[in-house]
């Protein structure tokens, strides 16, 4: 077995070799240009690495069966927590960026035209692997007019591929618990058959009895949601939409945490992404003001618009507006809580 030293298994004669200021090559030297080029490097290799461990997920969700307390789902959950950790390490490299000023950046800022943070193709085709569609894109006439051909090659390749999000819709339909009869038929149920089924004919009685009167609007919302067909728009079923309820409502039981941290950290992810968005929206406005950016585009303005429409499970977040306090939950019959929770058998 070769011996392995560490300068070489980490190739770092490429990497330290990596940072080339245009302000040392026009010798007019600009100090904090190297750590803008670092930053930037530094983030380029995170996506790869929350890339890498999107599509490891996207490949065990793609199996047509997966047992929700198994192993794999344990990873899921376990690989999309290091996503989070991995977002919050970048919203944290914005207070490194911030410690260079607006003058410190005006030094070499004019010898990046055209070069923009909006190139960065792995970015992108991270939002499209997570499920970002290009209809719901904010400055769709920028998306990739800054690009090279090669890399909207590679968005348009992940824009292709079924997305995460698409894989969790297609799990969440797959949920057995509410087309096995037997689990029913001791379910004390209640409402008028508006729904279907007897689980959510209750549910949706309960649920309007629990609205004020300016919230009735929402009975409107639930119809859309749950019960269908829904919204074109939409990109969760109602059947996916129930299931994602009822693990919310029900995630005390033992066959529903794992989903339920599947649920929650999808909602992290969105939320480590919108803030990350939103720093950087903040950070280029102290930069820049109201200067146009060094790619082309409305600076901060568009990265406003990014903050506010590219959320990409707000459907999931959106199913908040439909729980009902635990205590007036309906109590589920003894067979349904066996099938949830663990039974042992002398």
């Amino acid at each position: 077995m070769k011996e392995v030293h560490y300068s070489d298994y980490l190739q770092l004669d490429k990497i330290l070799g990596a940072q080339a200021p245009e302000s040392d090559l026009l010798q007019q030297p600009a100090h904090d240009e190297m750590l803008f080029i670092i930053i930037h490097q530094a983030y380029e290799l995170w996506f790869k690495q929350v890339m890498y461990e999107v599509e490891s997920v996207n490949a065990i969700m793609l199996q047509p069966e997966l047992n929700d307390n198994s192993p794999e789902l344990q990873t899921v959950v376990h690989r999309l927590n290091r996503v989070v950790t991995i977002l919050k390490v970048l919203v944290h490299q914005i207070d490194i960026m911030e410690t260079m000023t607006p003058m410190d950046f005006l030094d070499f800022r004019d010898m990046l035209r055209p070069a923009s943070g909006f190139q960065s193709w792995q970015f992108k085709a991270l939002e499209a692997r997570l499920g970002l569609p290009f209809q719901q894109r904010h400055g769709q006439e920028y998306y990739l007019s800054q690009l090279r051909p090669e890399h909207v090659a590679m968005i348009k390749a992940a824009e292709q591929k079924q997305s995460l999000l698409s894989l969790i819709n297609q799990w969440l339909e797959r949920m057995p618990f509410f087309e096995e009869a037997e689990n029913w038929q001791e379910f004390a149920g209640e409402g008028n058959a508006a729904t279907g089924h007897i689980f959510w004919d209750t549910y949706l009685e309960r649920y309007r009895n629990s609205l004020r009167e300016n919230e009735r609007n929402n009975l409107g919302g639930f119809d859309t949601v749950f019960i269908g067909p829904g919204e074109a728009t939409r990109q969760f079923s109602p059947r996916a939409c129930r299931a994602a309820l009822f693990i919310m409502l029900y995630r005390g039981y033992p066959m529903l945490q794992q989903p339920f941290q599947l649920l929650n950290v999808l909602l992290e992810i969105d939320e480590q992404l919108s803030t990350w968005r939103y720093r950087h929206m903040n950070m280029v406005h102290r930069m820049i003001g109201t200067r146009v950016g060094t790619g082309g585009s409305t600076g901060k303005e568009y990265l406003k618009g990014a903050v506010d429409k590219h959320y990409i499970f707000r459907e999931i977040a959106q199913l908040t507006s439909f729980l009902i306090e635990r205590r007036k939950l309906p109590h589920l019959a003894q067979r349904m809580e066996a099938r949830l929770g663990f039974v042992s058998r002398g």
